[in-house]
């Protein structure tokens, strides 16, 4: 009781103290008041004082109401009230205020939109704001209040920024609650009804509107509130019908008499009337809704304002109905007849608007130019809505120093190595060093695994494979390792012989051919002995001794092997010459385009199986993660590292381990890219 009795006393002092300063002008004292209170309590009182103070204005003077909401602001701007108490003032003002008045006081919240769209305000009160001015739309009348309700709806336009989605039909639904109730006796014809025909220059009526006309021009109105019932086939035969109709009496029925009034009437006034007859433009009346009685029909023909109204709702109709729409059904599409009709039907329409006075082909053209607009508009929407930006300005030498002096500064090389340290890892400071140097603590250790102690058997890689000897003849870096292999495991190459060496390539292809006729010998000497099955599985054992730990001495003789290898390699020039055409070949079999990698990245599902197949270690995975900031430029990495490191690595042999894996839309896409 007490902590209430000691919030009325509080928010009695800030209302007398709010009354003087305001009347005298004076914010800093209202400041300086509530200075010493705690900001919770001084801000809660301090907002009931407001709202206390308003509901006397409202009876006293109400002709300072927009000079108080300014004292409000202020006052937000130095944090005595909390941001969204001018706009709670506001609502408090429309709720109390009349229609009239309300419309003369939206002027004052209109051209304040630079106030609100403050960083201050524009969070804490658009809510507000949309709510306030839903308010007051709902208190208006749409055929009534037309210009008020444009003016809340603009307001709302120029407040919100361009990315907000609140106020879109995102979907495209229609207001089906639109109903047009029409209906009559029909068992007579509108003529009956009617005491006496309309007769104009003494003459009767062009156009004999029945009741038939009558239900058919209205039942219309049913397909312009839901166009998607123009996909049904029974509806759109209705829908041909109704609007052959309606148009032909549109087209039978002109607005000549119109034309003719008016020039009765230039001809009766005197020369210097063009202000009369803008004043008299200025007093036609526009009516959102029409009524539907059956003796209004004939008069509403004559009116060139509904004439107009209903034509363009066939051209808004036509204009879904040949649009693309993201959110249309795959069904919801016309077929080539109809969308011919519709065609045709849309220069009949475009006809009748030219044809109809006042300024019928200006009012045309505009028609159009608003419907093309309504095109981009609706291309945005399919698009997702995406934010708009002010385009670039053109570079200049100017710019490109204020470009080069705002970049952000690059990381020193300290701080670089002091987070690689903190991981426990070196930085090298190339990413491909990097990698390499991480990739085990011990170099020595990593080249003493048993991962690195292998060797292919002679025929194996003689053979013709991909990485064997029929590659070593396509691609020359593929060499040194035959030569290196033959000196391990085959006689013939420490045989001396007349005939020099002229080509690498020549030389392997030489050996390939004395292997197969070793392998050849030795299937068929045991299959003449009946142990074809055995020696079948012996053959290995033949040509390729069991493997043994390799020491540290056999290691330096197979780098002395590699050195005489090597000497063989380079004997003529001729030599370097068909390497350098293997390497070109080879790159043009395997290699892989930026576009096909690229492709590739995007559309792999699992990167991490992949590298797990093509070989790579669970420390170069985790290395490829950690460097790369998306699952495509990881992929990318890695492939990239395959296609440089890996002699295997080809299109194909990607295409291939892609489809074991069941990522067929990566592979499918390579497919079709290459």
């Amino acid at each position: 009781m007490t902590e209430k009795l000691g919030f009325e006393e509080l928010r009695l002092k800030y209302k007398d103290v709010l009354s003087k300063a305001f009347a005298t002008n004076n914010i800093d004292l209202l400041d300086s008041f509530s200075r010493n209170t705690n900001e919770a309590d001084r801000k809660a009182a301090m907002d009931q004082a407001f709202r206390d103070k308003l509901l006397e204005l409202l009876v006293e003077n109400p002709d300072i109401l927009e000079n108080y909401v300014c004292f409000c602001i202020e006052s937000c701007r130095r944090h005595m009230v909390t941001p969204t108490m001018p706009v709670v003032l506001l609502g408090d003002i429309f709720d109390a205020l009349t229609l009239n008045k309300c419309e003369k006081m939206f002027a004052y919240v209109e051209n304040g939109v630079n106030i609100w769209k403050e960083e201050l305000f524009f969070v804490a009160c658009k809510n507000n704001l949309l709510r306030m001015c839903n308010d007051l739309l709902r208190r208006l009348s749409r055929s009534q209040n037309t210009v008020f309700c444009g003016r809340i709806l603009l307001f709302l336009a120029k407040f919100f920024p361009f990315s907000e989605r609140s106020g879109l039909n995102i979907v495209s639904e229609f207001n089906l609650e639109n109903i047009t109730e029409f209906g009559g006796d029909n068992s007579s014809t509108l003529k009956d009804s009617l005491d006496e025909e309309m007769v104009a220059e003494g003459e009767k009526t062009k156009l004999s509107i029945d009741y038939n006309l009558y239900c058919r021009f209205w039942s219309l109105q049913d397909f312009f509130r839901n166009p998607n019932t123009c996909y049904n086939k029974i509806q759109w035969k209705t829908f041909v019908a109704h609007s052959g109709s309606v148009l032909s009496a549109f087209s039978s029925y002109k607005l000549e008499a119109v034309e003719l009034q008016k020039s009765n009437l230039n001809r009766l006034k005197p020369v210097n009337t063009d202000v009369d007859m803008q004043e008299s433009n200025k007093e036609q009346h526009y009516f959102a809704k029409f009524l539907t009685n059956q003796k209004l029909l004939e008069l509403q023909l004559s009116d060139s304002n509904f004439r107009r109204c209903v034509l363009i709702q066939f051209l808004i109709l036509f204009q879904y109905l040949t649009s693309a729409v993201k959110f249309k059904m795959e069904s919801q599409e016309l077929k080539s007849d109809q969308t011919e009709w519709v065609k045709e039907t849309t220069a009949l329409v475009y006809r009748l608007l030219g044809e109809t006075p006042p300024d019928g082909k200006r009012f045309a053209e505009c028609v159009k130019s608003i419907l093309r607009r309504e095109e981009h508009w609706n291309s945005w929407k399919n698009d997702g809505c995406p934010e708009f930006k002010k385009p670039k300005p053109p570079v200049t030498v100017d710019s490109t120093e204020e470009v080069k002096k705002s970049r952000k500064r690059r990381k020193p090389v300290g701080d670089i190595i002091k987070e690689y340290e903190a991981q426990d890892k070196f930085y090298m400071g190339n990413n491909e060093l990097t990698k390499l140097w991480n990739l085990c603590p011990d170099n020595l250790v990593a080249c003493r695994t048993k991962e690195r102690d292998f060797m292919p058997s002679l025929e194996g890689y003689m053979s013709g494979g991909a990485g064997g000897a029929g590659g070593a003849r396509r691609a020359g870096g593929w060499g040194w390792r035959a030569l290196r292999l033959l000196a391990r495991r085959s006689p013939h190459f420490f045989v001396h012989t007349n005939n020099p060496i002229g080509r690498l390539p020549d030389y392997l292809d030489d050996m390939v051919k004395r292997v197969a006729r070793e392998v050849a010998a030795n299937a068929a000497a045991n299959n003449s002995n009946g142990e074809a099955s055995n020696n079948h599985n012996d053959k290995s054992t033949k040509q390729e001794p069991p493997e043994e730990e390799v020491t540290e001495e056999q290691m330096e003789a197979d780098l002395i092997k590699g050195a005489d290898a090597n000497d063989i390699e380079q004997v003529p020039d001729s030599t370097h010459g068909g390497e350098d055409e293997d390497k070109s070949s080879r790159s043009r079999i395997t290699m892989i385009t930026p576009a096909q990698l690229d492709l590739v990245a995007a559309k792999l599902a699992d990167w991490k199986k992949l590298a797990a197949k093509l070989g790579y270690k669970q420390d170069e995975i985790q290395f490829f993660e950690t460097e790369n900031a998306t699952d495509a430029a990881r992929a990318k990495n890695m492939l990239q590292l395959w296609f440089d490191d890996d002699e295997d690595a080809s299109v194909e042999n990607l295409i291939y381990i892609m489809e074991g894996l069941m990522q067929t839309e990566a592979s499918e896409a390579l497919k079709n890219a290459k």
